[in-house]
Formats: structure tokens, sequence, C-alpha cells
């Protein structure tokens, strides 16, 4: 991934309201990128200083290895969690 795209999907995770969540897919998006898997990348490589948590799998799960800490951060910020999923509005 190109440094250009790379920024663009940091400014698109950075945005994410505390409280909320995105889609990889829906970042993907948002910062147009043919793939969800791309935004997965990034976050994985250079996703330390962002707002990860906040990105989630399409069905509201979480990748189990990052599942309790993600979590825990996003219960902290006030996302309802039920049976280990994010509840979003459109559920």
């Amino acid at each position: 991934m190109d440094r250009e795209t790379a920024e663009r999907v940091r400014e698109v995770i950075l945005a994410i309201p505390v409280g909320s969540v995105l889609s990889y897919g829906e970042v993907a998006a948002i910062a147009g990128l043919p793939s969800a898997r791309m935004v997965g990348r990034l976050l994985s490589e250079d996703g330390q200083d962002l707002p990860w948590h906040r990105v989630l799998r399409a069905d509201g799960t979480c990748a189990p290895h990052l599942a309790d800490e993600q979590l825990a951060r996003l219960r902290a910020e006030g996302v309802t969690v039920v049976n280990r999923r994010v509840r979003r509005p459109r559920d």
C-alpha cells in the first residue's frame, strides 16, 4: 500500500468518534480501497497509534486474537456488546 493510501485509511480510522465503530469494509469504502483486507493489514502493521479497537468485522465481531482487549476498550467507551458482538444501529 502506498503512503498516500495508508494516510487516507489512517485519517478515516482517526475520525471514528469515541463510542462508535466501523467495519473494515466501511473504512475501505470511505478511503477508496478495493478491499477490506487492506485495512486489516495496515492496522496489523502500523496501527498501534490508531483507535484500532473501533474497527470490526462486518458482523460486529472482533478478530479472535484481539477480542478481549478490543471488547474491553469498546465497553469503556459505552459501546453495547451482546454475546461478544457489537450491536450497531442497523442490526
